[in-house]
């Protein structure tokens, strides 16, 4: 019982992250606010997780950041490994 619930409290923490990177991505192809209270919180919750790969692969060099797929392939890849060790 209690691993259930367990999975369930990790899978709710993966998806609001995952959401958080889709959000992230859909607003980076669209005009927006970045002064905007929630959009500058969102942009500071996700930096974390993408600045890793942003160093990785600069932007510059290929014209796209990829940093976005990195970041869910490592969220999955995590995500994987906690559910391994539950």
């Amino acid at each position: 019982m209690m691993d259930l619930w367990l999975y369930k409290i990790v899978d709710t923490i993966f998806f609001v992250l995952y959401m958080a990177l889709f959000i992230r991505v859909i607003l980076s192809w669209l005009p927006h606010d970045t002064d905007h209270p929630i959009v500058d919180y969102l942009y500071r919750f996700t930096d974390p997780m993408l600045k890793p790969f942003q160093d990785i692969l600069p932007t510059w060099k290929m014209g796209i950041d990829l940093s976005p797929l990195f970041a869910f392939f490592a969220l999955k890849l995590l995500k994987t490994l906690v559910y391994m060790l539950l």
